[in-house]
């Protein structure tokens, strides 16, 4: 497994592993362009649309479809997954009435104002109930990650940055509100992840595109998704893919930093971090005052 070093000391530390990367270049080089462009999105089952776009764009090849349409039901429905069930679960709240749909939970004017969240925030109705929550359960502080958002040209480097759904967000009045309240932390992650599928609904997810030096770069209900490949002959001869779990997961990164915050007493919430959070794969928690090992 991979670790995720922390800086807590003994027994307190807590700490997220995961498995070694697949070899995906030694899968792939020395296949036929079209085969390969069939192959990654099956290799791996999460944002399949977001990892056909970046193969196909990264080999020159036309994109299949309506791909805008194809990221934003997958964004959506990835989010209200999370929003609706998933995170709810974790915190031991009733899950939300997700066969409602999406926009029957969203606020019918999104909060724009410290004032505005609060009154969001008492409502019983949509995602107030989750919001709520995560406000109680987490204070000022804990469970944060302060990372900067990383320029186009350096999401192909592995080192810790925001490549997240909330480095498309960071300027929102509603995420500058929630960041001073509470910090870079779950609940501000959330509410991007609810900006984000209310921009979903209306199409807005940005659009894939093809750097100067021909890396694909396409969103992803996570981030951002880049993949840069050479051809020869037909076939691919280079192979380079760095999804937002792999500067989730590095060192000082957004894990690492939203685990060494989490105070020890708060240690049995370190499920509904990495649920929020959510790495694309499976997660080991370990270590923290709780003890053993845990599979997230």
């Amino acid at each position: 497994m991979r670790d995720d070093p922390m800086n807590t000391a003994g027994a307190e530390r807590l700490h997220a592993v995961i498995a070694p990367d697949l070899p995906i270049a030694q899968l792939v080089i020395g296949k036929p362009v079209e085969e390969v462009a069939m192959l990654v999105p099956r290799l791996f089952n999460l944002c399949r649309s977001a990892q056909e776009a970046a193969v196909r764009l990264a080999l020159d090849l036309p994109l299949a479809g309506d791909v805008q349409h194809a990221l934003c039901a997958d964004f959506a429905r990835d989010h209200l997954m999370r929003l609706g069930i998933i995170v709810p679960r974790g915190l031991g709240i009733e899950p939300l009435p997700v066969a409602q749909g999406a926009a029957a939970l969203l606020p019918e004017v999104m909060p724009a104002s410290d004032t505005e969240f609060e009154e969001f925030l008492s409502g019983d109705d949509g995602f107030a109930p989750l919001f709520k929550a995560l406000d109680e359960a987490f204070e000022a502080g804990e469970a944060i990650a302060d990372l900067p958002a990383p320029a186009p040209g350096e999401l192909m480097s592995r080192r810790a940055c925001e490549n997240s759904t909330a480095g498309r967000h960071l300027d929102h009045p509603l995420m500058q509100v929630v960041e001073a309240r509470k910090g870079r932390g779950p609940l501000w992650r959330a509410t991007a992840r609810m900006l984000d599928l209310a921009a979903c609904l209306k199409g807005e997810a940005p659009a894939p595109t093809r750097l100067a030096d021909g890396t694909a770069m396409v969103p992803a209900s996570r981030g951002s998704y880049v993949v840069k490949a050479a051809i020869a002959d037909g076939q691919v001869a280079e192979f380079t893919r760095t999804t937002p779990t792999d500067h989730l997961m590095a060192p000082g990164g957004i894990m690492e930093q939203s685990l060494a915050s989490l105070p020890p007493a708060k240690h049995h919430l370190a499920q509904v971090v990495i649920d929020i959070l959510d790495p694309c794969t499976v997660v080991e928690l370990r270590g923290g005052a709780l003890g053993g090992l845990r599979n997230a």
